[in-house]
């Protein structure tokens, strides 16, 4: 018997490869072929159709995104943007990471501060900016937020709630 050559065994390692992924497409419904025609005396169970979704329409002037928005303390001081946002396990929005300090993405840092502690009642255009209940000095000894580490939230004073955790 003759040794099998490097192209010989590319061919046999390519119909071993191939031979699954052709039983699998024979046994999937798009195509497998049909078995007998089921009687005509049995009607097939007939598939209801899906609900509508709900539809909630928001008016242009009511809801505006907030990521990558300019944020200022009440007094006026430039704290920052909104870079992400923080949801718990529920699906609730907990916190906004703000993007502090630096100078054209040198020397910033990410904090994060409670949800409530942001103010959105002057957020009328892209062009306006979230107000922080929170001074300078409380942003700059915050610690800073890193992902996949604990989060430490800064919140305005009264306003914070406890998260509830189930780990």
């Amino acid at each position: 018997m003759t040794k099998p050559t490097h192209r010989d065994r590319q061919r046999i390692l390519l119909r071993l490869a191939v031979l699954p992924l052709l039983v699998a497409l024979q046994t999937s419904d798009g195509w497998s072929q049909q078995a007998s025609p089921a009687p005509k005396d049995v009607a097939a169970p007939a598939k209801e159709p899906a609900p509508p979704p709900s539809v909630t329409i928001l008016g242009a002037r009511d809801a505006h995104g907030v990521l990558g928005r300019d944020v200022r303390s009440s007094t006026g001081e430039d704290m920052g943007h909104i870079v992400d946002v923080i949801v718990d396990l529920t699906g609730t929005v907990r916190a906004a990471v703000i993007d502090f300090g630096g100078f054209l993405g040198v020397g910033s840092r990410k904090i994060v501060v409670d949800w409530t502690a942001l103010d959105f009642k002057h957020i009328a255009d892209k062009s306006d900016q979230v107000t922080l209940d929170l001074t300078k000095e409380q942003v700059k000894a915050a610690p800073e937020y890193k992902e996949d580490k604990p989060v430490v939230v800064l919140g305005a004073a009264g306003k914070l709630l406890p998260w509830d955790f189930d780990h």
